[in-house]
């Protein structure tokens, strides 16, 4: 969903979601066979996904330096449990402020239970608990996590070789691994065994099974990379399912695209999560707490406000009873949602105990793996999804391998910073539009949409920020961007306003996502902080359905070169913007014309205007121009199978001292000495100057 930047004056969204700034939470995806050594949550859970999860995976790069094989080598040779020198069991790994609580103790597993073991009787949703920490962003996104068996394998790398082995004790020396997608690339983090505890119970993630400790160790290495553990109280659920997956989360606001009372919208949402999560991505959602008496306060209906869930299914469900249901075909479109603490369901319409379920047949109330206890999780009509809850975040994997079946994606991925120059020619962080005479500082990106209308997915991450005792609480800035429609030829950076295509909002998040659907032509994106001054590194992902051509613009005019003497170098820079054109020679069923605009050996086409005699072209180019008494051609030509048909020109001075900037031709033939009028005219914007950099 698309939110509107800031206008002038406006401040940043603060990022909103299950705790303080917590967004909704994650959830798994459907549409595959559940893996028989997969446990828990029943049915309708698919199978592993490896088309667009393999091609979410690549090389894995070890945090901080630290090899887990070499580590563990050196363990097993030396004879000794590892120890974490740069995540020790002391009170900085558990706190970036504040005095401690209560006495923590760090213990290995084995010391707080006989047989340790990393799975019983393997992963399931069900498995986890929040513990005392604000993380229930975290443990829903675990939740999701582990209804994806592609997915927890690559964040849990040799899970078989990693598990206790009770016929070779001496094998075990206390070193796990885990892998997180960080800013652009997979890393490989590895920590010790040992787990905080008070009174010999885990205090923050941990499983129903008192022996199982894959989600208390996952939680320790999450916690290593965000600093210590009380960072990760209050945060995005839409951070761990991106770091989980290396996809892209999209948040949808319920309330804001009133989607409770809009059916043909409320329908289009859910093909897109039916779709989503079909296809191996993750799902969360929650309900905003506005004040902080509403955090984590449960509403009559038997939901938490402030809190993440994770959607662990999303489907269809036929009604009805045997061959009634078959050929009556009434489907209830339905999800379903867990809640991290384990317990506190929803008791509302399709609760577990209500009288709606006697509406569905025995075999499809067995498929849905529908139980009657209080285990956290639950169905709901999508309509009451829409009507209690507020927000949804959709991490969807984004499918760039050429052997699938499914849509695939061309991905461009760039590095880009804020950074902070004296020189404005130089400084790359100017604020949003707000800061107009800032604004043109800040990084550009250039991309093409090919097709006469593509889908683009755009997302920019800036770099996660540690909270340490040191440095404190890592804060997010305000960040967001906007997409103007440029010239067809653009080649060097933007220095005035063009056509907003699309802007995202500004919030102080992790990563802010938009999608769009855009005209073919060649746009920038302007990635921007909020306000001016401020520095930090970014992502940038684009995703078009063929290659963008995404590249960043460094230049601001063209560059003096050894030939400038020789070949000269611009004067002028002229922007033509060819409007459109009005009573062209007919056909039966009109032309199908196009525009090029012609200037000193460079040109700009339109596309093809198909069956009218008063075509929009809306084709913008620009050029810099040495030969300034040498005019700019605009031909006007009809598109025909054999042989292309010339419908006439004009020709344009574009001298900077002329004020009319709107022009209204008639278009002329091609006789050099006298040419003569022919049927039509066409609408043309010209700006021009002398400075190279007014464009």
């Amino acid at each position: 969903m698309r939110a509107p930047a800031p206008a002038p004056g406006q401040n940043p969204r603060p990022l909103r979601g299950a705790a303080a700034a917590s967004a909704p939470a994650p959830a798994p995806c459907p549409a595959s066979r559940e893996p028989s050594w997969t446990r828990g949550g029943a049915a309708g859970v698919p199978p592993s996904l490896p088309e667009a999860a393999a091609t979410m995976f690549s090389c894995v790069k070890p945090y901080e330096d630290q090899n887990y094989s070499a580590l563990r080598r050196d363990c097993l040779r030396r004879k000794v449990l590892f120890e974490d020198p740069l995540f020790p069991a002391t009170d900085d790994s558990l706190y970036y402020k504040g005095t401690p609580g209560p006495t923590v103790r760090w213990k290995r597993p084995k010391d707080i239970c006989e047989d340790p073991r990393l799975f019983v009787d393997g992963i399931s949703s069900h498995d986890l608990h929040q513990g005392q920490v604000g993380n229930c962003w975290f443990v829903a996104a675990c939740s999701s996590l582990a209804s994806r068996e592609s997915l927890w394998q690559k964040v849990i790398p040799d899970w078989k070789e990693q598990e206790w082995d009770p016929e070779k004790p001496n094998a075990y020396v206390g070193i796990f691994h885990f892998h997180f997608w960080r800013f652009g690339e997979w890393v490989d983090v590895v920590i010790d065994d040992r787990l905080p505890t008070v009174n010999n119970q885990l205090i923050y993630c941990h499983s129903n099974s008192r022996n199982e400790f894959w989600c208390a160790l996952v939680e320790k290495a999450y916690a290593k990379l965000a600093g210590c553990y009380q960072a990760l109280d209050g945060g995005n659920t839409a951070d761990a399912l991106v770091d989980f997956t290396g996809g892209v989360s999209e948040p949808i606001d319920l309330t804001e695209g009133d989607f409770a009372s809009d059916e043909t919208k409320r329908n289009q949402l859910f093909e897109r999560m039916l779709k989503v999560h079909s296809r191996g991505g993750l799902i969360s959602a929650s309900i905003k707490a506005v004040t902080a008496a509403d955090m984590e306060a449960r509403l009559a209906c038997g939901l938490v406000k402030g809190h993440a869930y994770a959607v662990t299914d999303v489907r269809k469900v036929r009604l009805g009873h045997g061959l009634l249901a078959f050929f009556k075909s009434e489907k209830l479109d339905m999800i379903r949602l867990r809640n991290p603490w384990g317990e506190r369901e929803w008791n509302g319409p399709w609760s577990d105990t209500s009288e709606e379920w006697q509406k569905v047949s025995k075999s499809e109330r067995e498929k849905m793996g529908v139980t009657v206890q209080d285990d956290g999780e639950f169905w709901m009509t999508f309509e009451d999804v829409c009507r209690y809850f507020t927000d949804i975040i959709k991490c969807r994997l984004i499918n760039t391998s050429y052997l699938s079946i499914h849509k695939t994606w061309e991905e461009a991925r760039l590095h880009g910073a804020w950074t902070l120059h004296e020189d404005p020619r130089q400084n790359r962080s100017g604020g949003c539009i707000n800061h107009k005479d800032t604004f043109f500082q800040n990084p550009q990106y250039i991309f093409d949409v090919k097709k006469p209308e593509d889908e683009v997915l755009i997302c920019i991450q800036q770099r996660p920020k540690r909270s340490t005792r040191r440095e404190g609480k890592g804060e997010n800035l305000a960040i967001g961007f906007d997409i103007y429609k440029v010239e067809e030829n653009r080649q060097y950076r933007m220095h005035s306003l063009q056509h907003k295509a699309a802007s995202s909002i500004y919030i102080n998040s992790r990563s802010v996502f938009l999608r769009t659907d855009q005209p073919e032509g060649r746009y920038v994106i302007i990635p921007t902080t909020f306000e001016p001054g401020y520095t930090g590194e970014f992502l940038l992902r684009v995703f078009t359905d063929v290659p963008s051509n995404c590249r960043e613009l460094r230049l601001d005019e063209p560059p003096h070169t050894c030939w400038s003497s020789l070949c000269g170098y611009p004067q002028l820079v002229t922007q033509v913007h060819v409007l459109g054109a009005a009573g062209l020679k007919d056909s039966p069923t009109g032309a199908n014309s196009y525009v090029i605009i012609k200037c000193e050996g460079d040109e700009v086409r339109s596309a093809v205007q198909k069956g009218t005699s008063t075509p929009e072209y809306n084709v913008k180019g620009i050029f810099y121009r040495k030969k300034l008494s040498q005019p700019i051609t605009v031909q006007v030509w009809n598109h025909r199978v054999l042989k292309d048909e010339f419908l006439g020109q004009v020709h344009l001075k574009a001298d900077p001292d002329n004020l009319q900037a709107l022009h209204t031709l008639h278009l002329r033939d091609r006789n050099s000495r006298q040419p003569s009028d022919l049927p039509g005219t066409v609408a043309v914007h010209i700006l021009s100057s002398t400075s190279l950099m007014a464009v």
